[in-house]
């Protein structure tokens, strides 16, 4: 939750390859004050069976620069293995790919004190699209 003084911070993760909610996804949650602030790292979670990351930590005071990195590789090599049955039962052609073309997405983004930023992230195995929802 926001305060006067900190931003808040909630992503979720569709899998538009399915038009599912992506399910057990590593998130990591990092922050800086400043343009040449270092790095912190703040901690994670990863994404429930709704692909929504709830509980990510808090931003400390004074962060002006948020980044997420999300664990896509993982996620699409197990999907993959669940997936083949499913595909072989469709016309659709067969992902030829265990993994992810983006192994990882890395999102980074400005924030302001006070405001809540909800970060969804479209995915699919070889692209993805993101944008501050509400």
């Amino acid at each position: 939750m926001s305060t006067e003084t900190t931003a808040s911070v909630s992503t979720h993760i569709l899998d538009t390859s399915i038009g599912k909610p992506a399910e057990s996804v590593a998130i990591s949650l990092s922050a800086r004050a400043g343009l040449e602030g270092e790095w912190t790292a703040l901690g994670g979670s990863a994404t429930d069976v709704d692909g929504r990351c709830k509980d990510l930590p808090a931003l400390p005071e004074g962060t002006t620069h948020v980044r997420l990195d999300f664990e896509t590789e993982t996620y699409f090599f197990h999907k993959h293995s669940s997936d083949q049955q499913a595909e072989a039962q469709q016309d659709a052609p067969r992902v030829r790919d265990s993994g992810a073309f983006f192994p990882e997405v890395t999102i980074t983004f400005a924030v302001t004190p006070g405001e809540h930023y909800h970060v969804p992230l479209l995915l699919n195995p070889f692209g993805y699209s993101v944008y501050r929802g509400s």
